[in-house]
């Protein structure tokens, strides 16, 4: 804090009382003293003082996810719990909501508060931002999504492969009229589960151009709109690829309003509750967040009691689960 009121030449209690947002401070010194924090890249030390009184860790961690609404995530948060709570270390989650501004709050947040590590899901293009609190072995396991721009441990699925998995599912079931239906392309795993769709295509001698590609879906209203538009066109897909389980929700909603559930093919990359219960089953690429959870977990807890070897990425496999859906014939 000091150094902050050096550079913006104010007294230290000008600093704090900024930084916590207290009145008395005129607007041109608060600006100065905002900057000075941002260039010398100051964090609010909220625990700092119990700290040193106590000498011990605050036994918390920061867990940043997408959403903590969506299925996969709360799993996932759950995992966590039930491995970090051996420890009685608690947990304290938020939602990114996909907002690049918003991970870099969240994070600055959670190291104001001290947490003895995180985990996240990255959305950012880069998380070289965080470079200054990991150099000082603040521990971090990204999750879902690899990080850019900085080492360190990464959980994730094998998006690609799975994804291939998906599209030789369905040309083994005879279709060659494909739709892929997918979340922003600026998503990592977006990225990589069209790719490996498409290449999959590809290798099988289906023309990819062929594909309808329908990208930037973000919720079960887009989904189901492009879906509608797709199975209203001249040569409308036999079966649908949908990669993330809203998009799905989306396809499933539109298929069931033209009464097609039983003539288009559909395969959804994620699970969910109550998927075998549809009419035909919803036939998915299952991720298995759980055990992302518990691995992210260990993983962390491994680091935070001192390994410090070369940072890795843990894939987790996906797995195929037929219910039906993906398993209908081709309707020309």
């Amino acid at each position: 804090m000091r150094h902050v009121a050096a550079l913006a030449g104010v007294g230290i209690k000008t600093v704090s009382r900024v930084m916590n947002d207290e009145p008395g401070v005129s607007e041109a010194t608060r600006q100065r003293v905002l900057q000075a924090s941002q260039q010398l890249n100051y964090q609010l030390d909220m625990a700092a003082g119990s700290l040193r009184r106590s000498g011990r860790q605050t036994l918390s961690i920061g867990l940043l996810l997408p959403s903590v609404a969506n299925p996969f995530s709360s799993e996932i948060h759950r995992a966590l719990e039930d491995t970090l709570s051996e420890r009685g270390i608690a947990v304290f989650a938020a939602s990114l909501d996909d907002n690049p501004e918003r991970e870099k709050a969240l994070v600055a947040a959670f190291l104001g508060r001290r947490v003895d590590g995180m985990v996240l899901t990255p959305i950012a293009r880069s998380q070289a931002y965080v470079i200054p609190e990991h150099s000082r072995d603040l521990p971090m396991v990204f999750i879902d999504r690899e990080p850019v721009g900085i080492e360190a441990d990464a959980v994730v699925t094998d998006n690609a492969a799975g994804a291939a998995r998906a599209a030789a599912h369905l040309l083994g079931h005879g279709h060659t009229r494909l739709a892929y239906f997918g979340d922003t392309p600026d998503i990592q795993t977006a990225r990589e589960r069209r790719r490996g769709f498409l290449e999959q295509l590809g290798q099988a001698g289906i023309p990819t151009s062929t594909v309808s590609v329908r990208e930037g879906l973000r919720d079960v209203e887009s989904a189901r709109l492009a879906a509608r538009a797709v199975l209203a066109s001249d040569e409308p897909p036999t079966a649908i690829f949908s990669s993330q389980n809203l998009v799905t929700f989306g396809v499933m909603r539109a298929l069931k309003e033209l009464d097609a559930s039983r003539r288009v093919a559909l395969v959804g990359f994620d699970d969910f509750a109550l998927a075998d219960m549809m009419d035909p089953g919803i036939t998915v690429i299952a991720q298995h967040p759980e055990r992302i959870g518990r691995l992210a977990a260990e993983r962390l807890l491994a680091r935070i009691d001192g390994d410090d070897g070369a940072p890795r990425t843990y894939v987790v496999p996906s797995e195929l689960i037929v219910r039906g859906s993906g398993e209908l014939p081709p309707s020309y």
